[in-house]
């Protein structure tokens, strides 16, 4: 069975343990409607649009009733 030679150092042990934690940030692109910036796949939350249409009623037009 193999067994380690030295003891693994807090530095070399966190730097391992480290790379599972990697995050890659989220990419955002303009809306093609308003220009605001929007995840990929969803919705515009400013104007509601979603691949040239509306899909949802957006906050400026008032969409709720009261």
């Amino acid at each position: 069975m193999a067994v380690p030679k030295r003891r693994t150092s807090r530095s070399k042990r966190n730097i391992r343990r480290a790379n599972h934690d990697k995050v890659t940030p989220v990419q955002l692109i303009a809306c093609s409607n308003c220009g605001e910036p929007v995840v990929p796949h969803r919705a515009c939350a400013a104007c509601g649009h979603y691949k040239g249409r509306e899909v949802k009623a957006s906050r400026k037009t008032g969409g709720e009733k009261s």
